[in-house]
């Protein structure tokens, strides 16, 4: 998806949109679910920054409402069948784990449009979107690798989904790439927002040794252990966390949605919206590389930024042979790169990871 060609329409069908509200229409009504608290620092925070950005494009051409901390399961078809009996035109549900209540509401309400964050499951009523984190880990990675010395990094997983593994992956790659002697360690907490989970999943990955701690989960909570150990850097997951800046958090991955969620809306707007699978990176602008910061030594700083341009010109793809499964089996031979289909479904480790990914 182009940004630039889309936001040029939306500034001017804007116009026509608010030219429809002083003819007596209804706005068009955009309603956000949320896995955590817009509180929360990151993932969710950034999704509302989003749905913020939408608000201000359009002004009263547009209304938006939320639900937050809605659980994924039953309680999520619930929030969305609320917000579709209430009048909503478009509803974005932002976790995994809301794909099927999404699909299940969706074909009750055919005239609603859905959008799907992460998921791969989609209908004539539901689009999917995601970002390519893993573009992100690979620029931690490297900076992670390079910093540790110890040689020991710990991960904090959420769940063992496709999303998080290649993220796992591709950092641990890219750190063993600079590093050949580090170790990843591994520890799965199983909820995307915890703090208290996230803050004991850190202390005891830094009681074994690691000096650097990267996360798939969304509180600040593992920074806040970081910062108390103190020699332990860590990143920013899905937003600034600048708070801790310039150590324990030395860099960050930052989800910026804004764009599109004002292109989806704008589609609906002026009835373009069609059912699409998006999957965009650090060159499309959908995740950034925050701020690295002078707790990075220069060099490693400069060699982290020339691999972030490499990834958003796409000079270089993150999984870029030669690598190898964690049988030792071949997956890309020198020079080859991955494809889609396979990192969208990706369910094995790499060469080097230890441990068995659960089930």
């Amino acid at each position: 998806m182009k940004f630039t060609n889309i936001m040029t329409g939306a500034a001017v069908a804007l116009g026509l949109a608010t030219g429809a509200m002083a003819a007596g229409h209804e706005p068009t009504k955009v309603g956000f679910v949320y896995v955590g608290p817009v509180g929360d620092g990151g993932w969710t925070y950034e999704h509302n920054e989003g749905r913020l950005a939408v608000e201000e494009h359009f002004g009263d051409a547009v209304e938006t409402v939320f639900v937050e901390s809605v659980p994924e399961g039953a309680d999520a078809e619930r929030v969305m069948t609320q917000m579709a009996l209430e009048g909503a035109d478009l509803i974005f549900t932002t976790s995994f784990g809301y794909m099927d209540p999404t699909i299940n509401v969706a074909a009750k309400f055919p005239d609603v449009k859905f959008e799907h964050a992460t998921g791969f499951k989609r209908a004539g009523n539901v689009s999917t979107y995601s970002a390519r984190f893993y573009e992100g880990r690979a620029v931690q990675g490297h900076i992670a690798g390079k910093m540790t010395e110890s040689n020991i990094i710990g991960y904090i997983g959420s769940f063992p989904i496709p999303e998080v593994i290649r993220g796992i992956n591709s950092a641990y790659l890219h750190a063993s790439r600079v590093n050949p002697d580090v170790e990843f360690k591994i520890v799965w907490v199983y909820t995307w927002f915890d703090p208290a989970q996230e803050a004991e999943a850190a202390k005891v990955l830094i009681e074994q040794g690691a000096d650097v701690i990267m996360q798939h989960t969304d509180s600040t909570a593992p920074l806040a252990a970081a910062q108390d150990a103190g020699g332990v850097i860590g990143f920013g997951q899905a937003s600034d966390m600048a708070q801790f800046g310039p150590s324990p958090r030395v860099s960050s991955i930052i989800d910026d949605w804004a764009p599109y969620y004002i292109a989806r809306t704008q589609a609906v707007i002026d009835g373009t919206w069609a059912s699409v699978d998006t999957w965009d990176g650090i060159g499309a602008g959908m995740v950034a590389i925050g701020e690295i910061t002078d707790a990075v030594p220069a060099d490693i700083k400069a060699e982290a930024e020339a691999l972030r341009d490499s990834l958003a010109s796409g000079e270089y793809h993150a999984f870029t042979g030669p690598i190898n499964k964690q049988d030792g089996s071949v997956w890309l031979a020198e020079g080859e790169t991955a494809d889609d289909g396979t990192l969208a479904g990706m369910g094995f480790y790499i060469e080097g990871l230890t441990g068995d990914i659960p089930q």
